[in-house]
């Protein structure tokens, strides 16, 4: 790989930066570019029908400045904006955004495209970077200033003329990042003294990492600079719209907002050319996870995914970052631990969630708990006990939960396969539960005279025999008659046992654990409606278990 052909990004000059102590403590303004940046990058564009569908729901969203396209350079691009308009679909406090060339008949252009807007954001850009000059335009600086200029002036005039209170003004210096800083502040601050920002009337100047270029911290830089620079900075919005070329655009909006910028302007899972924009839904989720308010509203995750996919016929990465399917699941054994563990020490109204492995509730973004556990091979004790008791109501005793793990990671091993909760729990029953080989309990009849006696029915290698034996309770007379019996020696050395509800009635289930002459461990189950039952198939499981 030819390395040496490329240069690295220059540091900023920036001694006196104040933004790696920032802390992020409220939201930036949100703007979504899906319905321009992202429609733009798709194979095939979204249809009318879907641009509206899609601009509804980025309103119910929360979305308060939606960019809908550049109507000057389509007739497509055009209707939508006039359907938005005519069919006053836009609410009272959402700003639609247009986005123009500082070119004369684009800009009139888009004025008829906004005319009857109640609240619109005019965007104006022009490239300014040394290379878009040079090699691109093949302008020097101050021609490519006048063009940004001339742009600013037509736009204050045309919006006098439709009406001056209906507009907002923007103005991004396009490949922002491969710009001299005091070049940038230059055009930028030219344009401003155009539009003369106040209170009424603030000024959005979006500074755009058209392709970033370098490691966030240097874009963070840059924009802090400029936040120091710009002129009437009081009535400046400092907007930010990074791409992904480095797979840092999250990144690197989160340090540019610490440096001071006040707005994000990105798309629902980073659509957009080549590598995409910053991911809004990432960013907000971020914030969220820090306590938060984004001011967007992600309850309803999957349905967000749904219209995504469907408008854009691009698929959700199922490790996507709070929304793809398999980022609340963990297959690990260790991290299938320590998330149990976690649930269950969280207090009952989750006033504060800390889960390892889980940085937010899937509840919050409207998943359940049912796939945070999922079995396969790599699994561990604590991922099958978890899925056994929130699925089944089985509650296995800590010594049983390794020895079953053995086998799960057996089976799964053997069939290349995931374990589906149903799956496990046959799996579980088939092991160790009501076993009948090569001991049956037929039935028993129990006398209490002193010590309690036990009568027993028992199929032994398909022959029926009577046993008889008393011990201090029932199920200590009952091993004492299997041992005799039988001529074998173990001991039981746990017992535990608890109601379930699995089924169409509340049955009981005894774990038990024997150990044998060699001083190895088997352990059994017994389920029945009734708890001594139970509790002596438990001892039958484990013997048959031991014996075979």
């Amino acid at each position: 790989m030819n390395y040496s052909k490329y240069r690295a990004f220059p540091p900023v000059n920036l001694p006196d930066r104040t933004w790696p102590g920032k802390q992020i403590t409220h939201a930036p303004e949100w703007c979504s570019v899906d319905l321009r940046d992202g429609n733009q990058a798709l194979e095939v564009a979204m249809s009318l029908e879907q641009k509206l569908e899609f601009f509804a729901f980025l309103v119910k969203i929360g979305f308060k400045a939606i960019e809908v396209g550049f109507p000057a350079a389509s007739d497509t691009e055009f209707e939508f904006t006039r359907k938005l308009i005519d069919g006053k679909l836009v609410p009272e406090d959402v700003a639609i955004q247009v986005l123009t060339q500082s070119r004369e008949h684009i800009i009139e252009r888009t004025f008829e495209a906004l005319q009857g807007a109640k609240k619109a954001i005019v965007h104006l850009y022009n490239s300014t970077s040394v290379l878009q000059r040079e090699v691109v335009f093949k302008k020097p600086k101050e021609e490519i200033k006048a063009i940004a200029v001339s742009g600013a002036e037509q736009i204050l005039a045309l919006a006098e003329k439709y009406g001056r209170e209906r507009f907002l003004f923007e103005y991004s210096p396009e490949s922002f990042t491969g710009t001299e800083l005091d070049y940038a502040v230059e055009v930028c601050n030219a344009v401003l003294d155009v539009w003369q920002p106040s209170a009424q009337y603030p000024v959005i100047i979006n500074l755009p990492s058209t392709v970033e270029m370098a490691t966030p911290n240097v874009y963070a830089d840059q924009i802090e600079y400029m936040c120091q620079r710009v002129k009437y900075r009081e009535n400046v919005v400092i907007s930010l719209h990074a791409h992904n070329d480095r797979g840092t655009g999250v990144a690197a909006t989160e340090l540019a907002v610490m440096a001071g910028a006040d707005r994000v302007e990105g798309t629902l899972f980073g659509n957009g050319e080549r590598t995409g924009n910053a991911d809004i839904l990432t960013l907000a989720l971020n914030l969220f996870s820090q306590g938060i308010d984004p001011g967007l509203d992600f309850t309803d995750i999957d349905k967000v995914v749904e219209i995504y996919e469907r408008m854009t016929k691009l698929d959700v990465h199922p490790r996507h970052p709070y929304a793809g399917y398999l980022v609340f699941t963990a297959f690990s054994g260790s991290h299938q631990d320590a998330i149990k563990k976690g649930m269950d020490a969280l207090p009952a109204d989750k006033a504060q969630w800390e889960v390892p492995y889980l940085p937010i509730d899937p509840m919050d973004v409207g998943r359940s708990y049912a796939p945070i556990i999922r079995i396969n091979s790599q699994s561990g004790k604590g991922g099958v006990a978890y899925i056994l008791e929130t699925f089944f109501g089985l509650r296995l005793p800590k010594e049983m939960q390794p020895d079953f793990s053995k086998i799960v990671t057996s089976v799964s091993d053997e069939n290349h396969k995931e374990l589906l909760p149903e799956e496990l729990y046959q799996l579980f029953r088939a092991e160790y539960v009501n076993l009948e080989a090569p001991l049956s309990l037929l039935g028993y009849a129990e006398k209490a005279n002193g010590m309690t006696s036990v009568i027993s029915t028992l199929i032994v290698r398909g022959e029926e025999k009577e046993i008889a034996d008393e011990g201090e309770g029932i199920i200590d007379a009952f091993a004492h008659s299997l041992q005799n019996a039988l001529n074998i020696h173990f001991e039981i050395v746990d017992y535990s046992e608890h109601s379930m509800e699995y089924g169409q009635k509340s049955r009981a289930i005894t774990y038990v654990c024997i150990k044998d002459s060699a001083g190895k461990k088997h352990f059994g189950a017994g389920l029945s409606s009734s708890i001594t039952k139970s509790s002596l198939k438990a001892v039958v499981s484990a013997v048959n278990r031991m014996q075979g």
